[in-house]
C-alpha cells in the first residue's frame, strides 16, 4: 500500500479535492404509445406488461433476462 512520504498541506488537499466534480447523468428519450420515457444509455430497461407488471429486461431491442 502506498504511504505518503510527507504530510500534504491543507491547501493542497483542498485544491486536489476541488477538481472532483459531479457529472449530470445523460438521459436518452423515447416516445412509446404517446408517453415520453427517459433512460440511461447502455443500460438494460425493464419492459412492462399492459397491467404494469415487469416482464423482462431488454437491451438494444433484445431480451436479456426474465424477471
Amino acid at each position: 500500500m502506498a504511504v505518503p512520504k510527507r504530510k500534504m498541506s491543507r491547501s493542497n488537499t483542498r485544491h486536489r479535492r476541488s477538481q472532483w466534480k459531479a457529472q449530470e447523468q445523460t438521459l436518452t428519450t423515447a416516445v412509446e404509445n404517446g408517453a415520453t420515457t427517459y433512460a440511461r444509455p447502455h443500460q438494460a430497461r425493464v419492459v412492462t406488461g399492459s397491467d404494469g407488471t415487469p416482464l423482462y429486461l431488454e437491451y438494444k431491442g433484445r431480451k436479456v433476462k426474465d424477471l
